[in-house]
């Protein structure tokens, strides 16, 4: 009786939790297909709006630089940058999370209770940690990729970066804004030159 009632329970948490694990599968356990842009599509430049870049510099601000940036490259027009941004985006959008089923150690998994609480512990940590590391890699990919092609980062604090930058963890950001977003980082991008330290890759 305790069992089917452990079982039970476990089911409710994991229906509770399916909107965290499952996030790119439709009701029916499809997965959701991205409408990639077309790049032919002309943009004019003079219609996105150019992001406020300055800011006072402070230590607080400072230390969050390895989260909040811009990238920027010399003698680089917007349609140059959009597409740049737009394929490293497209690189780096479709990372998993590493935290997924993971092995409970002997003895608990040997037991029924070992195999619901192991099951358990995978959601709570999935959910914690999950979307914490999705982001981080996403950014790690994007650096990598800007930089490979040629691009500096320059820092940014916190509530001007969240201005025209985003960042995903289990919930993908609906594609529209998307790339409103990625039109003002390639005007950002294609832009004056910026007067604030390299930060390097």
């Amino acid at each position: 009786m305790r069992r089917q009632l452990a079982v039970v329970a476990l089911g409710a948490l994991l229906i509770q939790a399916a909107p965290v694990t499952a996030q790119s599968a439709d009701s029916e356990g499809t997965v959701e297909t991205v409408n990639l842009v077309d790049q032919a599509v002309k943009i004019d430049a003079a219609t996105i709006a150019m992001p406020e870049l300055q800011f006072a510099a402070s230590l607080e601000v400072e230390k969050d630089f390895d989260k909040y940036y811009y990238f920027h490259r010399a003698e680089t027009n917007f349609g140059g940058a959009l597409a740049d941004l737009r394929d490293c985006d497209n690189l780096a959008r479709g990372l998993a999370s590493p935290y997924g089923n993971m092995e409970t150690p002997y003895p608990y998994n040997m037991t029924a209770t070992g195999l619901i609480g192991g099951a358990i512990a995978n959601v709570m940590v999935a959910a914690i940690f999950g979307s914490a590391q999705l982001r981080a890699t996403r950014r790690v990919n994007m650096r990598r990729c800007m930089y490979y092609k040629g691009y500096q980062r320059f820092g940014l604090p916190k509530e001007t970066w969240q201005k025209f930058n985003f960042e995903e963890g289990f919930g993908a950001l609906e594609e529209k804004k998307r790339q409103a977003f990625l039109m003002q980082q390639a005007k950002v991008a294609s832009g004056p030159m910026p007067v604030t330290a390299v930060l390097g890759k």
